[in-house]
C-alpha cells in the first residue's frame, strides 16, 4: 500500500530532523550525560517536528546501543517502539482524550515498572486540549514521578496550558522552518523517489507551506503525479494564480482600473483557481510591498516578489492605502466561508481596493486623508468633472471699448483679477440700473468695489472664480429663448460673482420671479455647473432702477448686526 511522503520520511533520528538544532543538540547532549528530565514540553506550530523529536527522544532513553545520542533504531527495543508491539510507550491525542476519566486510567497504570524497555514513555499530544480537571489530575504525578517513568507533552497553543503545568516541564520551543531548509528537504526527496523538481517550484512549494515541514511535502506529494514537478503544475494543483497574473492584478488596483481588474478575476475563476487562496496571494502582494515601502533593505515576508517588481508597484501606493487593502482582504477572506458566492465576496473586494471612498473604515478615511494633504488632484481618486479643464481656461473678456479704461500694464489695482476686466468701483463708472449703455454685454459680471470680494495674487480661489464667466453662461443657455432673453436683458439683470454664490440682480419683482421660478433655476443651475466646474448658490435679489435693493438677503441683515461675525 502507498505511504504518504511525510510518514515515508519521517526522521528516525536527531541528525535527521531539519531547523531545530537548538533542541535537537541539547536533547542528544542531556541523554549523553544521563541527566534526563522527566517531563517536557515541546511548543510550536504544526509540522515542526515537535511529535517527531518526542518519538525519537522515547526510542533513545529505552536504545540498547544509542550512537551519540541518537537511537540505533536497529535493536528490538527501537524496533518495538516504532512499530508499536512495545506498550510502555504511548502516544495519546488529548483532543479525543482530554476527559478526567482517560487521566485517571494514565495514572493508575503509569506506577508499574514497563515490562520491556528501561522507561515507560507518555506522549500527550495536543496537550492544551485537557479539560481544567484532567489537568489537575496529572499535576501531582507530573509533579513526582517514578523513576521509570518520561512524560513528553506537545502543543501548539501554550497560552492554554496552566502554569502549574509548564512550571513543572523542561520548555523547548520549535521554530517555524525557513523556505530555503525546506525547499532543500523537498529536493531531496524528489532525488530519492526518482523525481525533477524545479527551483521555482520548490521556492513556491516551500513558500506555500508556512514553515511547516510536514506541509511542505504534502503539497509536493499532490504535485508529483509526473517525472518533474514545475512551477505551472504546482500553481495549477493547489489552484494559484500565475505571478504575472497577480501582478497584473496588483497593477489594475493601483490605477484604480476596475474593469482591469475584474477582467483579470474572471479569467482566474474560470480556470478553477480558488478564490480564498488568490485573496491570500494578494494579502501577501500587499504585505511585502508595505515592508518594501517602509524598509527597503529588509527581508520580504513571503519572498513570492522581487524587489524590481515591487519597485514597479510602489509608485501607485501610499503605506495608508496599502493598510487599507490589507484590512478590506482581511474582512474578504473572513466572510467566503459565510457567502453564498465566493466570486460577488472577491468583486466587492477589489472594487473597494480600487476606491476607498467606497469603504467607511478607519483605514480607508486615513488613505483618503493621505491624498488630500499630499496635495494630490482629486483625479487620483475620482474622474474629472467633465469639461472642468477646458472651462479654468475662460477668463471674462477685459472690455478695451473706452480707451480711458484701458488697464495700465503693471498695475494690479486696476485690473479686477476675477473677471478679468477694468475695475470701475469709481461712481463715474458705476452702471446705473435701467440704463443699456452702462452695462457692457459682451464683458464678464459686474465687478463690485468691495475690496473683500477682490482675491489676491496667487490665490486659488481667484482662478476657480475666474471660471465662472457670465457671458459663457449665457451662451450656455442660447438654446432656451426664453431663459436667454430674459437673463441678457441688461436693463433689467446684473450679475456678481463671489468665491462661491452667483448673485443676480433683477430690476423688477416681475422679472425676480421669473428666473426664481423653478423650471429656470433647474436649467441656470446646470449652465452654471457646466462652466463653472462646480455647484454654485444662486441668489436673486430685486434692486430699484437706482440700485437700492428691496429685498435683502438674510445673511447680508446678518452681517450688519455687529454680534454676529462672518470669515
Amino acid at each position: 500500500m502507498y505511504q504518504a511522503l511525510y510518514r515515508k520520511y519521517r526522521p528516525r533520528s536527531f541528525s535527521d530532523v531539519a531547523g531545530q538544532d537548538h533542541v535537537t543538540e541539547t536533547l542528544r547532549r542531556q541523554l549523553v550525560s544521563g541527566r534526563l528530565a522527566h517531563a517536557y514540553l515541546f511548543v510550536g506550530t504544526r509540522g515542526t517536528g515537535k511529535t517527531t523529536c518526542a518519538k525519537i527522544l522515547s526510542r533513545a532513553v529505552n536504545c540498547v546501543e544509542p550512537a551519540d545520542g541518537n537511537p540505533c533504531n536497529k535493536c528490538p527495543s527501537c524496533v518495538g517502539i516504532e512499530n508499536g508491539s512495545i506498550l510502555d510507550v504511548l502516544e495519546l491525542d488529548a483532543a479525543s482524550n482530554n476527559g478526567v476519566d482517560s487521566v485517571r486510567a494514565l495514572r493508575e497504570e503509569a506506577i508499574y515498572s514497563p515490562a520491556t524497555v528501561k522507561k515507560r514513555v507518555y506522549i500527550i499530544d495536543e496537550v492544551h486540549m485537557l479539560s481544567t480537571a484532567a489537568f489537575n489530575a496529572l499535576l501531582k504525578i507530573l509533579e513526582e514521578p517514578p523513576e521509570h517513568l518520561l512524560f513528553i507533552l506537545a502543543t501548539t497553543e501554550l497560552h492554554k496550558v496552566p502554569a502549574t503545568i509548564l512550571s513543572r516541564c523542561q520548555r523547548f520551543s520549535f521554530k517555524r522552518l525557513s523556505q530555503p531548509v525546506i525547499a532543500e528537504k523537498l529536493k531531496a526527496i524528489a532525488s530519492e523517489e526518482g523525481f525533477s523538481i524545479t527551483e521555482e517550484a520548490a521556492e513556491r512549494l516551500a513558500a506555500l507551506a508556512d514553515g511547516s515541514m510536514r506541509d511542505g511535502i504534502s503539497l509536493f506529494d499532490q504535485c508529483a503525479s509526473g517525472t518533474e514537478v514545475g512551477l505551472q503544475q504546482v500553481l495549477d494543483t493547489v489552484g494559484l494564480a500565475g505571478h504575472r497574473e497577480l501582478l497584473g492584478l496588483a497593477s489594475a488596483i493601483a490605477d484604480r482600473n476596475y474593469g482591469m481588474a475584474l477582467q483579470i478575476l474572471d479569467r482566474l475563476y474560470d480556470d478553477g483557481k480558488d478564490i480564498s487562496a488568490l485573496l491570500g496571494e494578494l494579502a501577501s502582494i500587499w504585505r511585502d510591498l508595505l515592508v518594501y515601502m517602509l524598509s527597503p533593505d529588509a527581508p520580504l515576508l513571503s519572498g513570492s516578489f522581487s524587489r524590481n517588481e515591487l519597485s514597479k508597484l510602489s509608485g501607485g501606493f501610499s503605506a495608508e492605502r496599502l493598510f487599507s487593502n490589507l484590512e478590506t482582504v482581511r474582512e474578504a477572506s473572513a466572510g467566503i466561508s459565510r457567502s453564498r458566492s465566493t466570486k460577488l465576496t472577491a468583486e466587492m473586494c477589489i472594487i473597494r481596493m480600487c476606491d476607498e471612498r467606497l469603504m467607511d473604515d478607519v483605514p480607508a478615511l486615513l488613505a483618503r486623508i493621505v491624498v488630500l494633504e499630499s496635495g494630490s488632484k482629486s483625479s487620483n481618486l475620482e474622474p474629472k468633472a467633465p469639461g472642468r479643464a477646458e472651462v479654468v481656461k475662460t477668463a471674462g473678456p477685459v472690455d478695451t471699448s473706452d480707451d480711458e479704461h484701458q488697464p495700465e500694464v503693471g498695475n494690479p489695482e486696476v485690473v479686477d483679477k476675477t473677471s478679468g476686466q477694468v475695475d470701475t468701483s469709481d461712481d463715474e463708472h458705476q452702471p446705473e440700473v435701467g440704463n443699456p449703455e452702462a452695462v457692457d454685454k459682451t464683458s464678464g459680471p459686474v465687478v463690485t468695489s468691495d475690496d473683500e470680494q477682490r482675491p489676491e495674487v496667487g490665490n486659488p480661489e481667484a482662478v476657480e472664480v475666474a471660471a465662472c464667466d457670465w457671458q459663457a453662461i449665457l451662451d450656455r443657455l442660447s438654446g432656451n429663448a426664453f431663459i436667454h432673453t430674459l437673463l441678457s436683458d441688461s436693463d433689467k439683470v446684473r450679475a456678481e460673482f463671489t468665491d462661491n454664490a452667483l448673485i443676480i440682480r433683477a430690476g423688477d419683482f416681475f422679472t425676480a420671479g421669473s428666473i426664481e421660478s423653478k423650471a429656470t433655476m433647474e436649467i441656470l443651475k446646470e449652465a452654471v455647473r457646466n462652466v463653472c466646474g462646480r455647484e454654485l448658490l444662486i441668489k436673486v435679489e430685486t434692486a430699484s432702477s437706482a440700485g437700492s435693493p428691496r429685498s435683502v438677503d438674510k445673511l447680508d441683515s446678518l452681517r450688519n448686526i455687529p454680534i454676529v461675525k462672518f470669515e
